[in-house]
């Protein structure tokens, strides 16, 4: 098996973002007169947001979902300064890219929180490609998101890797016939990720970068 290239998730794989996420969700909720628990929050991280509101607010009107997403952006734009990539994360981007892999970003943030997120990260140099919230109608756990970032990568299924840290980007990575591994780094348990599809498992991108040869060889780690 040849590897040529490893697609990332960002929120809670490569940038401790999940908890300031899960924070600007239960504001937004509580200011919209319908609050909700942060850990059901936490479970719906990496979703795309229609399916996150749905599961969390159901029936609510495309007035109500709309105003609520805004108000998640404001808050979360309003910690950005909390935002903190995790240890040795550019690092292993720039471990990949010396290797002649191409590293591409495979989200459905919006363009703005990518900008953001890639300040945090401070490794543009080991980056092939982005992909973020415009290139798809509906993000996690379709595959459409990771489809795109083949297309961009110039990669086959068969020739990627994909790295996430929740449920959603592993079935994701399913539905599009690439091999994933995941992190824990955004709080969703080994056993967990495992049984939506991953092969491996890590403890967050440092650990991932101590094991890079078995990783990219195909060697299965938990």
């Amino acid at each position: 098996m040849t590897i040529t290239a490893v697609l990332f998730d960002v929120d809670g794989t490569l940038v401790d973002s999940n908890f300031l996420h899960v924070d600007a969700w239960s504001r937004a909720f509580a200011e919209m007169g319908s609050p909700v628990d942060a850990w059901r929050i936490h479970r719906a991280i990496g979703q795309d947001s229609a399916r996150l509101l749905e599961g969390l607010a159901s029936g609510k009107d495309e007035q109500w979902t709309s105003r609520a997403k805004e108000l998640h952006s404001q808050y979360y734009r309003e910690q950005s300064g909390r935002l903190r990539a995790f240890e040795r994360a550019a690092d292993l981007l720039r471990e990949l890219s010396s290797r002649g892999i191409r590293v591409v970003l495979a989200t459905s943030a919006p363009e703005d929180e990518l900008e953001m997120l890639m300040e945090t990260l401070d490794a543009a140099d080991a980056i092939h490609a982005t992909t973020n919230a415009d290139d798809v109608a509906t993000a996690k756990p379709e595959p459409g998101i990771i489809e795109v970032a083949l297309q961009r990568a110039g990669a086959n299924p068969s020739d990627a890797l994909f790295i996430g840290d929740s449920v959603w980007d592993m079935m994701a990575a399913a539905r599009a016939h690439v091999r994933a591994a995941g992190v824990l780094s955004g709080g969703v348990g080994p056993s967990e990720l495992l049984e939506a599809g991953a092969v491996s498992v890590f403890d967050d991108p440092a650990d991932l970068l101590a094991r890079i040869d078995g990783v990219l060889s195909g060697r299965r780690s938990a």
